[in-house]
């Protein structure tokens, strides 16, 4: 069941990316006149899911072409009158084939007079009409080319800024986490010691709504100051650390806060409850065992599975007390802890919607530059081995259906998106956009040909990249 709710949640985060990154390239192709004859949400290899022809007023179900190339289907219906084309017009959005397909790796804009993945030069070699792509302006062809990019970008902007006017920021300062953080064995290896309260990054104090924040402090050479048993210490960051870091793929967690045992809830009939432990009681020891925070207290428990075992008690009024608990043989004593934000000091910050503009645009650009930043780790080993497919990307959504987890994620995705297709590789947008800017630079436009050949390179190239990055997916589920 987690499987198909993290599936469900990377399938409609594709869907809101895809559409508006295409829409991108309609909107423009349609601004400066150009027709467009196909626009697929998902591929649609010898048939399509939904086919809807405003010409012919017609939504086909399961459809697809006989090798006459003739259009059949296994039901249609109706949708509205059919709208035959007047000789001569221009193209509207009638003349555009609007599809889904049924294989969800993304989506196309078949624009015409285009060299890409869906035409080859062959079929160009008839005079170039006014309605053509090849027909527009350099500029204009640039235009449709970036709208995609700048389409995905601006809609991680308005997700931000949406996030930030519905939800605002529950901030909990660093220096209000009292038992410090948990760390990694890599950055322990660095420098760092559980327990440690993480202070100041370069000379400034940290601030918990910075949402790059976590990476910064992973930067060759970072200087991370720390609050450990009251003394201050400074942790100078290798260069080898965030290369580690990479390396061991997106569920990593570098570092996490450490939690008090506080009791939120006891399940009567189990034994927290008959021992007499209340809600608001901190648990400080597990018989002889110290548990200052959940991560001591958690393998405590497993240690003394199908024991009684004496507990320290700090009741909410503040007097201490030591119960006998009977841990069963789960490792379990029937009770729900309290979450960070009902145990530090934290506050909440809201922004109206004047606010939330400069808020969503602070945080895009952060995670805008964070990812760029982080880019040239995939060019290491260790980067290379951390690449993942579609599996990775199901992993970055919870496990149970969340909002807010799911919009952040969106927009995160929607970033990568963007920059990953203005990279300059034949067959994305960035290829398309390279040949255009060396067009406007020397007044000359590459052959047909050669775009064919640069786009079906650029698209081998980014099938191989798929295959390996989903293969490691499958190496790390089944082998590793």
């Amino acid at each position: 069941m987690e499987i198909l709710v993290k599936a469900a949640q990377l399938v409609l985060a594709l869907v809101i990316l895809v559409t508006i990154h295409e829409f991108g390239h309609y909107i423009f192709a349609r601004i400066f006149g150009v027709k467009v004859n196909r626009f697929y949400l998902f591929f649609n290899p010898w048939f399509s899911l939904l086919r809807y022809d405003p010409r012919k007023g017609s939504l086909e179900v399961l459809a697809s072409n006989d090798k006459d190339g003739n259009p059949r289907a296994v039901a249609t219906l109706k949708v509205g009158k059919p709208h035959p084309a007047a000789e001569g017009a221009k193209p509207t959005w009638r003349d555009t084939i609007y599809g889904l397909g049924w294989v969800p790796l993304g989506g196309y804009c078949d624009i015409a007079g285009m060299i890409d993945e869906t035409k080859d030069a062959s079929q160009l070699e008839s005079e170039p009409q006014e309605w053509e792509f090849r027909s527009k302006a350099a500029w204009k062809r640039l235009c449709v080319m970036v709208a995609g990019v700048v389409f995905n970008f601006v809609l991680a902007i308005c997700i931000y800024i949406g996030i930030a006017f519905h939800w605002g920021d529950d901030v909990v300062p660093f220096q209000a986490m009292t038992e410090g953080m948990d760390f990694a064995p890599e950055l322990i290896e660095a420098g760092f010691e559980n327990g440690d309260i993480l202070m100041g990054l370069n000379g400034k104090p940290l601030d918990a709504t910075d949402y790059s924040l976590q990476w910064d402090m992973l930067q060759p050479g970072a200087r991370v100051e720390v609050s450990r048993h009251g003394e201050r210490h400074t942790v100078v960051v290798s260069d080898s650390l965030l290369r580690k870091i990479v390396s061991k793929g997106t569920e990593f967690s570098p570092m996490t806060v450490r939690i008090p045992v506080y009791v939120a809830k006891t399940l009567p009939g189990d034994p927290a409850a008959e021992a007499g432990i209340a809600p608001g009681d901190r648990i400080l020891t597990v018989g002889s065992d110290t548990v200052p925070t959940i991560t001591e207290f958690m393998p405590s428990l497993q240690a003394h599975k199908g024991q009684t075992v004496p507990m320290h008690i700090v009741r909410a009024e503040g007097c201490d007390t030591i119960v006998n608990v009977a841990v069963s043989e789960g490792g379990k004593i029937g009770i729900q802890m309290l979450s960070p934000y009902e145990i530090f000091d934290h506050h909440m910050v809201r922004y109206s919607l004047l606010e939330s503009v400069p808020r969503g645009w602070q945080i895009g650009t952060d995670r805008l530059s964070s990812y760029v930043s982080s880019l040239g780790l995939v060019f290491t080993k260790e980067g290379a081995q951390s690449l993942g497919g579609f599996g990775t990307l199901g992993d970055l959504f919870p496990t149970s259906w969340n909002w807010y987890a799911f919009w952040q994620i969106t927009a995160f995705l929607s970033i990568i998106l963007a920059f990953m297709n203005i990279i300059p590789i034949p067959g994305l947008d960035g290829g398309h956009t390279l040949f255009l800017l060396v067009e406007m630079v020397t007044r000359r436009k590459p052959s047909d040909r050669f775009l064919e050949i640069a786009n079906t390179a650029g698209f081998a190239f980014l099938l191989l990249l798929l295959v390996y990055a989903n293969g490691n997916d499958i190496y790390r589920f089944f082998i590793k």
